[in-house]
């Protein structure tokens, strides 16, 4: 299979892919982030997808070509490094329902959310 059409929704924050098999998917960039097929997230061996958490807010901000078979999709976090396939795209998107809920789950047992992280720094005045 391969897309026949690539839509970068930004405002939406989706990116809607149509495939040669008739098939379409709206994929929401947060979850093509923490699903990245790069080494971050799926580490340098077999085992468990590493957790990524933070980035309910994710953009994308670039889409560049990778030859006649994948695009590099590059985040609004910085995070650019991954080689999204045609297969890849399309197993994300027929698995987005499973793949999500597993994320949840997995974020909730791990105490963590889908919100970024804020640091706010504490402020001491010098007092003479």
């Amino acid at each position: 299979m391969t897309p026949t059409d690539i839509k970068l929704h930004q405002k939406s924050r989706n990116l809607e892919v149509q495939f040669d098999t008739g098939e379409s998917f709206l994929l929401p960039c947060e979850y093509l982030r923490v699903f990245s097929p790069s080494a971050e997230v799926r580490g340098h061996g077999a085992g468990e997808l590493v957790l990524v958490p933070g980035k309910k807010y994710v953009n994308i901000i670039d889409i560049a070509p990778v030859g006649h078979y994948a695009v590099r999709l590059g985040f609004d976090d910085g995070h650019d490094s991954g080689l999204y396939t045609w297969q890849t795209l399309y197993d994300l998107g027929r698995e987005m329902t499973d793949n999500w809920q597993q994320y949840l789950d997995r974020l909730e047992r791990a105490g963590l959310s889908r919100e970024p992280e804020t640091s706010v720094g504490h402020f001491k005045p010098d007092h003479e």
